[in-house]
């Protein structure tokens, strides 16, 4: 069974993400829910023993960690614990520069607007 966190401080993004994941694995998932990147930190260090598969983060959450997006500083802090070396990190954002985020962080990414469409993540996940 996968283990997902979705990280969005959109309510209706979360639901959309979450219902969209339960189809892709059939509901053979665990999905937890942060709505900010600090409470998003909070969930991957009390999963550190059970490290979650699959992160979907979005970028324009809380305004604190100016010059980066909180989206942005949340993966910094996942990309520093080794327990977390082989979860996919997905960054699903309508930020205008997410490629090059993806590319600085070498993770993948879904452009919001292309949310419409679960071939999007279905390529990118699996």
């Amino acid at each position: 069974m996968k283990k997902v966190l979705i990280v969005d401080d959109s309510s209706k993004w979360v639901s959309y993400h979450k219902e969209v994941i339960e189809e892709i694995f059939a509901n053979e998932v665990t999905i937890d829910v942060a709505y900010s990147a600090k409470q998003a930190l909070e969930k991957i260090t009390a999963s550190i023993d059970k490290p979650y598969d699959i992160i979907l983060t979005d970028m324009q959450m809380e305004p604190d960690f100016i010059p980066l997006y909180a989206g942005e500083w949340f993966i910094k802090q996942v990309q520093f614990f080794n327990e977390y070396k082989n979860t996919k990190i997905i960054i699903i954002s309508a930020t205008s520069n997410i490629k090059q985020i993806a590319e600085k962080y070498g993770v993948d990414y879904i452009p919001k607007y292309k949310c419409n469409d679960i071939s999007s993540y279905t390529v990118v996940i699996h």
